[in-house]
């Protein structure tokens, strides 16, 4: 097999939604930038057509901007961008056409010049000692020999800090993992039957959870809300009388919820979340998860039959398509310098070393109808300081996204695309000003720089609850 060599400035390892922020960041800032995905196209979950969440707080404030308020607005720009919108429960979210989105991260990636690399997989790590000097690449026909100055594992996995020597946790003592759940999409759903059908049932939905959202109001009064807003924003919670009589009768598998979001005007299409497959799956295990697939398939279809058949505006819907993989909630998680805390997640506590920050609830999903769902307090925010981010043991290397330094519980809402962004924005924007420095360690680098650098660049850092 041919063996190949190339060096890099920066090298970005996974092509979610940390990764192609971490990769636009440190091009942005100066960087020669290589962008690695194993499979064939970038986007990850920003392409499942799930809402992109914890890019606003639930008082409506975004605190995710910067390299994400540029994506999204490509995807204004092409017409795929619906929101923010919010499903009176307890959070915003941002709705995209995840078909356009495919498009809109491609011109931004090429508007900085980030090399791809698709169809592309991390197999080894050379180090020396606790520098990272070069990352062993399998492709079809080669293997590549990636050297970099500075790596940004965005793998979601932690792969490339667990081979390098960082620690890592799974779980926690409760041994327990998150389900695996498959997004899929239907179109022809027609807005006004389906709203009035959310109007009417407000025993059904899930709305009101945080009193900063309740604000006082019934569920009547939100199940209103929710229709003046006028978009397919809802969450059917698992054991209301419409889900729950559905679980029951075994017209669906038990499930804690089917949410259900808006991806396309004109194609009048929602994405819809309601699968799960809970048995502590290891999400790391290629065989273990794909032994799954046809289960949760099967569910997809159950739903969209479900769908039709009892809810008004879904009677003449059509089945529109699949997430391109399986959602994976929680496999490793890399230990850094710092450890946020879930208490303080829940808290919405401040940090002195910010570097983004988190909104979304704390979400825990488990078996059967359960879930755990705790809110930020005050309807705010909390901050994820720059230690989350550097991992022990290694000095040029740091994590963006779902695998970043957090406790189990915190990681129930550190995982979040919205922060997947916010976490990339800054480990690319860090990577870059270690290499101009000429930093051989990233914990070198003055946060108060860093911030400096990252609120010029649009992300938000403080002024919000």
């Amino acid at each position: 097999m041919t063996l190949k060599y190339l060096n890099y400035d920066v090298a970005v390892i996974g092509g979610g939604a940390a990764g192609i922020a971490a990769a636009i960041a440190a091009a942005k800032n100066g960087s020669r930038t290589i962008l690695v995905e194993a499979g064939p196209i970038f986007g990850g979950e920003l392409l499942s057509g799930m809402s992109i969440d914890g890019v606003l707080n639930g008082r409506g404030e975004w605190i995710i901007r910067g390299v994400a308020e540029e994506i999204f607005e490509e995807c204004r720009k092409m017409d795929a961008l619906i929101g923010p919108l919010h499903d009176f429960r307890l959070i915003c979210y941002v709705c995209v056409d995840p078909e356009i989105m495919k498009i809109a991260i491609m011109r931004v990636l090429d508007r900085y010049n980030v090399t791809p690399a698709l169809y592309t997989q991390v197999s080894d790590v050379v180090t020396d000692g606790d520098t990272v000097r070069s990352v062993v690449l399998t492709h079809k026909n080669q293997r590549t020999v990636l050297s970099a100055k500075y790596f940004i594992d965005a793998s979601g996995d932690g792969d490339v800090a667990m081979m390098a020597g960082a620690p890592t946790e799974l779980s926690d003592a409760s041994g327990d993992l998150q389900p695996l759940s498959l997004m899929f999409r239907m179109s022809g759903v027609e807005n006004e039957p389906f709203l009035r059908f959310v109007r009417d049932n407000a025993a059904s939905l899930a709305v009101g959870e945080s009193e900063a959202v309740r604000a006082g109001r019934t569920d009547e009064e939100l199940a209103q809300a929710i229709y003046d807003q006028g978009e397919p924003t809802v969450f059917f919670r698992g054991n209301g009388p419409f889900l729950g009589g559905a679980i029951q009768r075994g017209e669906v598998a038990p499930t804690a919820l089917i949410m259900i979001m808006p991806t396309s005007k004109a194609r009048k299409e929602v994405c819809v979340n309601a699968t799960r497959v809970a048995e502590n799956i290891n999400g790391v295990n290629a065989l273990d998860v794909s032994r799954v697939v046809s289960r949760l398939m099967e569910q997809v279809w159950s739903t969209v039959n479900f769908l039709k058949e009892r809810c008004p505006g879904f009677e003449n819907a059509s089945f529109a398509g699949m997430a391109p993989r399986v959602g994976i909630r929680e496999t490793r998680r890399v230990m850094g310098e710092y450890v946020l805390s879930g208490d303080e997640a829940a808290k919405a506590v401040k940090q002195r070393d910010v570097i983004t920050k988190g909104a979304h609830h704390i979400d825990i999903h488990q078996d059967g109808t359960r879930q755990v769902r705790i809110p930020i307090a005050d309807g705010g925010s909390y901050d994820i300081p720059f230690g989350c981010l550097i991992p022990k043991n290694v000095r040029n290397l740091l994590t963006a996204g779902r695998c970043i330094s957090t406790d189990r519980i915190a990681n129930g809402t550190t995982r979040m695309m919205g922060q997947c962004m916010g976490t990339g924005h800054a480990a690319g924007a860090a990577a870059a000003m270690c290499i101009a420095a000429g930093h051989d360690d990233v914990r070198k680098l003055a946060v108060s720089a860093l911030q400096g650098r990252l609120r010029e660049q649009g992300a938000v850092l403080d002024g919000t609850h």
